[in-house]
């Protein structure tokens, strides 16, 4: 039988020490992790718990960002950034179920940068900055590839700094039975220029498609992208969509998210 030690830190330094143990994992809200050790395709030997730490949780305006604690669930940015900043609450507002989204975190979900997940996406579209126990880091630096993040070995995610633009809309065409996005698209327009990044459709992960971006800072509406497209060799194919359904869904949600910011 699998069993494993567990763990649950009251800080942020306990619980960085206990992931310096070797075999250690985090465990958030678990909504991808336990899914993960139940197919046995993770293994670890010790499990920290970090849901409990309070200066992980909470999310708050604070700077013109979306201050998100790394063990907020999404029900709870859906809540805070209603008034704020409406797309990232729309977002965290779809993601799964109620269930999910009442146990699920940010922090999680950032760290594990799955190729369908939602929040990779607000992270790349607007220049987000992720917060760890040592350092600080853009979006744009932080996501590898699949699975695969800047992470180092026992560090940490303590928060999330969404900065708010002057606009944004998340458009995101969803598998029905799971709801992760077969493609999710992120618009945001800055008074520096627009950012757009898709989830959901290529095997990378999130991605930013700055052909688009810089057709918008050209001309900020829907027909600017009408003509353009996305490597199809790049694509996702799954028993969902081909890969040119999903470049096809790239340019359909990219197009419907632009026109929804004006």
């Amino acid at each position: 039988m699998y069993s494993f030690e567990f763990e649950r830190p009251a800080s942020i330094d306990e619980a960085v020490a206990a992931l310096s143990v070797s075999g250690a994992q985090a465990l958030a809200g678990g909504q991808t992790l336990i899914p993960t050790l139940k197919n046995r395709l993770a293994s670890p030997s010790v499990l920290v718990s970090v849901s409990a730490i309070p200066e992980l949780k909470g999310v708050s305006v604070s700077g013109g960002a979306v201050v998100v604690g790394a063990a907020a669930t999404h029900a709870e940015v859906a809540e805070a950034a209603a008034d704020g900043f409406p797309a990232l609450a729309y977002l965290a507002g779809n993601i799964g179920d109620p269930a999910v989204r009442n146990r699920g975190t940010v922090g999680g979900s950032i760290a594990n940068n799955d190729p369908s997940a939602c929040y990779p996406a607000a992270a790349l579209a607007t220049g987000a900055t992720i917060v760890t126990n040592s350092r600080r880091i853009g979006a744009d630096d932080f996501f590898i590839d699949i699975f695969e993040t800047v992470l180092e070995e026992g560090e940490l995610i303590t928060s999330v700094e969404f900065p708010i633009p002057d606009a944004a809309n998340y458009q995101k065409f969803e598998q029905p039975a799971s709801r992760f996005a077969l493609v999710g698209a992120f618009v945001s327009r800055f008074d520096t220029g627009a950012r757009v990044a898709i989830t959901g459709a290529a095997d990378s992960g999130a991605f930013r498609w700055t052909d688009v971006e810089e057709a918008l800072d050209n001309e900020f509406s829907a027909a600017a992208v009408a003509d353009l497209s996305v490597d199809v060799d790049g694509m996702i194919a799954d028993i969902h969509g081909s890969q040119a359904y999903r470049a096809h869904l790239v340019r359909v949600m990219t197009r419907r998210a632009v026109e929804a910011c004006q």
